[in-house]
């Protein structure tokens, strides 16, 4: 793995990655172009389309593949910039994983993953770790929020037995006592025209794919028609299919009407994709974010929009802050009882992981300690001033 540690990519989780930065969203697609007509016999990498620029990761690693990627982005004038590269996961820690690992395999709609883990088969949602730890019986001051459609989400509570408690009727829990909001999404409109879209925080749509060639081809006139409209989406190109996706909240009005100039928008890229031959998928999509209690909201806000490099939401009633490549998950804050004080120094069963390129861990913790936070024993995690824990980790 030395080969991916200089130049473009570096390596992260059990693969290597790359990011090159890209005018628009069609200059983008020029390279998931490139990349199709490149893939190996061992299969297409995970691609990331975004407004402004391209993520690339591979599986097992492969220098030659990785290099010819390089070329093909040095060509379409693309540079690559290593330093912004990360991934979020999740860790839960606990007693007994086994009594967990279904329920949460349930509820999220992941698959297995090494041996402690889940993941998305998308590879777009966080990853979920679980280390062993003894209990600790306080409610965390971390949850999770996942949508999904309205009969995964009926499917998952049927398969843990659970009626859905908490003030919007949507809470489950494991058996720790670890808390997730499941949320049953809907559609984006009523009209035929955006069928294949649904509501799950973002407008989602995920069309099964046969080949790299087609599945760049509809990245293509995704990216053609975003421009056009000046309205950015995340495009997700996986070797079975193409996940198509608005950002939280940005096709809506904030009432959770659709705008009618992302109506039209969806509208497009439908009719673009059954020309193309293409159905959606509705099991497919889902979202997932990280909620996090804190007495001092903007302290605790800042310490994480510092380590992670993300950015707030511009709306003053929201505490969300966002990857601003939206390449990780959305986090938000919401307010605790400050006289809770063994809520409030209770250690949480839940927290992240960030893992970055080796070149950049002691940047990160040294941004966090500046804004508040502080460096544990071990010298690889951080707290933020209240406490909740971050692991920084390198390959």
């Amino acid at each position: 793995m030395t080969d991916f540690q200089h130049g473009d990519w570096r390596v992260l989780d059990a693969g290597a990655s790359a990011w090159f930065g890209a005018p628009s969203m069609a200059a983008g697609a020029a390279l998931v172009r490139r990349i199709a007509d490149l893939t190996p016999a061992g299969g297409p990498p995970d691609v990331d389309l975004r407004p402004g620029g391209v993520r690339v990761r591979l599986g097992p690693t492969d220098a030659e593949f990785a290099r010819s990627v390089s070329a093909a982005a040095h060509d379409l004038g693309l540079t690559a910039d290593p330093a912004v590269l990360q991934t979020v996961r999740l860790v839960i820690e606990t007693a007994d994983r086994s009594s967990l690992v279904p329920f949460w395999r349930a509820v999220l709609g992941y698959g297995p993953a090494g041996a402690d883990g889940l993941a998305d088969p998308s590879r777009r949602d966080p990853a979920l770790s679980f280390h062993e730890s003894p209990p600790r019986p306080v409610r965390d001051r971390i949850h999770v929020d996942v949508v999904r459609a309205p009969d995964a989400v009926a499917a998952a509570r049927a398969t843990v037995g659970q009626e859905p408690s908490g003030p919007f009727g949507v809470a489950l829990a494991d058996a720790d006592g670890n808390v997730v909001d499941l949320v049953p999404g809907g559609g984006i409109a009523k009209e035929p025209e955006t069928a294949d879209w649904q509501a799950l925080f973002a407008a989602v749509t995920f069309y099964a794919v046969d080949s790299p060639v087609r599945a760049a081809e509809l990245a293509a006139a995704v990216a053609g028609l975003a421009d056009d409209a000046g309205l950015p989406l995340l495009v997700d190109v996986r070797p079975d299919g193409v996940t198509i996706d608005s950002g939280k909240d940005l096709w809506e009005d904030g009432t959770g009407t659709a705008t009618t100039g992302f109506l039209a928008l969806a509208g497009r890229i439908q009719a673009a994709a059954h020309d193309l031959g293409l159905a959606a998928d509705p099991t497919r999509p889902r979202f997932v974010q990280v909620g996090i209690d804190a007495v001092d909201v903007p302290a605790v806000r800042a310490f994480w929009m510092s380590v992670l490099g993300y950015r707030p939401d511009p709306r003053d009633f929201l505490t969300d802050i966002c990857d601003p490549r939206r390449l990780n998950p959305v986090l938000f804050f919401q307010p605790t009882d400050a006289s809770d004080a063994g809520r409030r120094e209770h250690r949480n069963r839940v927290h992240l992981s960030l893992a970055v390129p080796h070149d950049q861990a002691r940047v990160r913790i040294d941004a966090a300690v500046a804004a508040g936070g502080r460096l544990l024993p071990g010298g690889h995690t951080v707290a933020d001033p209240e406490g909740n824990e971050l692991d920084i980790v390198t390959r």
